[in-house]
């Protein structure tokens, strides 16, 4: 385990994980139409930081084959992508209230995660394994964003 590598991601997560501090979901968000089967408030701090985590070690072993594999630079470019598009959706969704561009923001994260859970496969199947919950949490976000989009006509036009 490179320790220095891990810890590099691990920050990149972390800035990430700042805007869930810097806009909370608050009155706004608790007054909106969910579906039935929104997560409750405390699973989204516990997935987000087995999801941080998972994605900083997978990284990390990636980065780990530099020199190995020519495929390591195009896989850890989108690494780097999915981690902005991430940063983006919160401050999108929570602190402007544009749900629309915030599910736009979640399509392309989607397509990002996917891509880079592929090409981490190709280099390393563990790797690989370790963004597969990942996926899957921003399939069921993107599920909640589109509910919230259709359930509340109002707000979305008011922002």
């Amino acid at each position: 385990m490179d320790f220095a590598l891990f810890f590099t991601y691990l920050a990149a997560c972390g800035a990430a994980a700042a805007t869930g501090a810097m806009f909370q979901p608050g009155d706004w968000y608790k007054g909106l139409s969910k579906p039935w089967w929104t997560p409750k408030d405390w699973m989204f701090p516990v997935a987000w930081t087995v999801l941080y985590l998972s994605m900083a070690i997978a990284a990390m072993r990636v980065a780990m084959l530099a020199g190995s594999d020519d495929r390591v630079g195009q896989a850890l470019a989108l690494w780097a992508l999915q981690i902005a598009l991430n940063t983006l959706w919160t401050p999108v969704f929570f602190g402007l209230r544009r749900i629309r561009a915030g599910l736009i923001v979640l399509g392309l994260l989607w397509i990002a995660v996917a891509a880079t859970l592929a090409a981490f496969w190709q280099i390393d199947p563990v790797a690989g394994w370790l963004f597969a919950p990942y996926l899957l949490w921003v399939t069921i976000a993107g599920a909640l964003n589109a509910s919230v989009w259709m359930r509340n006509p109002v707000a979305v036009r008011a922002g």
